[in-house]
């Protein structure tokens, strides 16, 4: 009788179905908390020639949960090390080239969670795996900017996503990153990137709130 059943792939389903079932949401005893569970470290090592289906699975699993943070330090900000920022770390080891982790996932790591040392992660994955991506680029001068205050790094990204293909009004915005206007101009810009791309509505809305708190301040 022939067999149909080859280890390689039990190995690979077995791999999967962990995937699915640690990332599961654990109930607690309070109904308004959640407690998920990361994957394991270096699970591309653990992928039986299934990287990508894995990588899949884990990707539809993280942007259930966009907006979960299981410890604030301070207001609507997470702790670094986030579950988000697991996930999408396990995702782009086990699929270096799978580009939306990267462009929307790091995006919600910083605009939605604000899980800054992750996001920086994450963007810089992206950086380097798609350098002449610009709207990869750009969101991750957004990210340095807004979050962790180093326009001179934003203003670089700014200039690279510029010749790139970015439209040409991104280099009068990377020589006017050090004035308030420069900043609020850049994440309105992404915002509306956002919306023109059909983003994820929670992403639009957190960045639509964040910058906001921008004008109010500049009042």
């Amino acid at each position: 009788m022939k067999n149909l059943k080859s280890p390689s792939l039990l190995l690979g389903l077995f791999a999967g179905l962990a995937i699915v079932i640690s990332g599961k949401q654990l109930q607690t005893s309070t109904a308004d908390h959640r407690q998920l569970v990361p994957p394991p470290p270096g699970i591309e090592f653990m992928s039986f020639g299934y990287k990508e289906v894995m990588a899949d699975l884990l990707w539809i699993r993280a942007v259930q949960d966009f907006d979960y943070c299981e410890q604030e330090v301070a207001v609507k900000v997470c702790r670094s090390n986030s579950w988000l920022y697991q996930m999408l770390d396990a995702v782009t080891n086990l699929s270096p080239n799978f580009r939306i982790p990267y462009a929307a996932g790091a995006l919600a790591l910083t605009v939605i969670i604000t899980d800054i040392d992750g996001a920086t992660k994450i963007f810089d994955k992206g950086v380097k795996a798609f350098p002449n991506d610009w709207p990869i680029l750009y969101r991750a001068a957004y990210h340095y900017m807004y979050e962790v205050k180093d326009n001179k790094r934003a203003a670089e990204l700014l200039i690279q996503a510029g010749k790139n293909g970015a439209p040409p009004w991104v280099f009068a915005l990377a020589g006017r990153l050090y004035s308030d206007a420069g900043n609020l101009e850049l994440a309105e810009s992404v915002l509306q990137d956002m919306i023109n791309t059909e983003q994820d509505p929670v992403l639009i809305k957190r960045l639509q709130d964040k910058i906001q708190s921008m004008k109010s301040k500049s009042y």
